[in-house]
């Protein structure tokens, strides 16, 4: 396995709506790999592949249960319910902000053997999936947030670059 190099906030890939994955290879599985590999290293509790410079329809995350999930083109098919909470972005390292997400997401997805699954995530399960489609679709965290606070901290980034990140505040996703 290999640790994977992050992708930062003003890199054109992260913006662009990524590709879906037509077969699960071994070339995949490898990708998946390194993305948990590069999830851990990073200390974070999830990974879409554009953030590691693939514009595939891959995502990696913390299962909850002390070990990683792969959803191979995940689709959120039913939301419920609504909830404001912090985030954080590995692509935006020392960036926080109360982001509106639902409180639970039916996901339909292939796991890492290319097998048709659908669930039900609920609470911080639910915001990572979301967080991490977004990613998918060229969406940061940043971009749901009021125009006024987007700017903000799209200017404090351009005048001092990233902040270090604190133990206060939420996992990066």
């Amino acid at each position: 396995m290999a640790v994977l190099s992050v992708r930062l906030y003003g890199d054109p890939i992260l913006r662009k709506v990524a590709e879906p994955v037509r077969t699960v290879t071994p070339e995949i599985k490898q990708i998946i790999q390194d993305m948990v590999e590069t999830m851990w290293h990073q200390v974070g509790v999830g990974l879409a592949a554009p953030q590691v410079g693939i514009s595939l329809r891959l995502l990696v995350m913390d299962d909850g249960k002390r070990s990683a999930r792969a959803l191979i083109n995940p689709e959120i098919v039913e939301r419920k319910g609504s909830v404001r909470d912090e985030e954080g972005c590995l692509s935006l390292p020392g960036i926080f902000a109360d982001v509106d997400r639902s409180k639970s997401v039916r996901v339909s997805a292939e796991d890492e053997e290319g097998r048709p699954i659908s669930f039900e995530a609920h609470g911080f399960q639910a915001k990572v999936i979301q967080h991490e489609i977004d990613h998918l679709d060229g969406v940061l965290f940043i971009d749901r947030l009021s125009p006024i606070a987007r700017d903000r901290i799209k200017k404090r980034i351009q005048k001092e670059g990233f902040p270090k990140a604190t133990a206060s505040h939420a996992f990066a996703l």
